[in-house]
């Protein structure tokens, strides 16, 4: 996708929107697999997901998007649920105020990239060393040089399109240390997908990255052993 890892940036001021992030993944699939793959997502990259089976689903083309190859099953970590973040913030604001002001501090004004205890509560375990806090902060960095989407044009889109009847099989993941989607926007997305999630304990928000991250891989490996059984 463009503006991630190594990619191209775009010269607007946002890396896409869901519709071109998800054609990316779109026309990597169509060129590189076989066969329908599993496709997982993180946070915003789980609402691309999201968009991805919905266009998947129904198998059709449009004016910007093209085909969306078929998948195989797709994972959900820690995703921002279908409605978008919205709900997340209100109840945040309501119910956990200075978690809120927290958030917003280091997401919207970037300030995880400069305070090492801040970033450390936004996205990893408490029990996580510094060094290596320090180490995936300094990536996150560069990684995030530029949004990922316009948020206003964003939830204007949402939510995610339903499914009269999914024919994609989805693991809804979560980490019960997230500080970021919580426990409601979880449950949200497995009754979107008509699955219960599974929240993984002592892990939190980037789960993939956390000390802990082998307790989420678990829950991915078994779900893939059971996939199609």
């Amino acid at each position: 996708m463009d503006s991630q890892g190594e990619s191209d940036s775009p010269s607007a001021s946002v890396a896409g929107t869901l519709q071109t992030h998800a054609s990316d993944i779109a026309d990597f699939i169509r060129t590189s697999f076989a066969i329908p793959p599993v496709l997982l997502g993180h946070s915003f990259g789980g609402l691309i997901v999201q968009y991805y089976i919905a266009n998947s689903n129904h198998g059709h083309f449009s004016d910007t998007e093209g085909l969306f190859p078929r998948l195989t099953g797709a994972v959900l970590i820690c995703s921002v649920p279908p409605s978008g973040n919205s709900g997340l913030v209100r109840r945040y604001l309501f119910t956990k105020p200075i978690a809120a002001f927290k958030v917003t501090l280091s997401l919207a004004a970037k300030a995880f990239q400069t305070s090492l205890s801040l970033c450390k509560e936004t996205f990893f375990s408490a029990t996580m060393e510094d060094h290596l806090v320090l180490r995936y902060q300094e990536l996150m960095k560069e990684s995030s040089r530029m949004p990922l989407f316009d948020l206003r044009k964003l939830n204007a889109s949402l939510p995610v399109p339903s499914l009269p009847k999914s024919c994609i099989e989805v693991l809804v993941l979560g980490a019960s240390d997230d500080f970021i989607v919580d426990g409601e926007g979880l449950n949200e997305t497995g009754r979107f997908y008509n699955v219960t999630p599974i929240c993984v304990q002592g892990v939190a928000h980037d789960m993939m990255l956390d000390c802990s991250w082998q307790k989420g891989a678990q829950a991915i490996l078994t779900w893939l052993d059971c996939l199609g059984s």
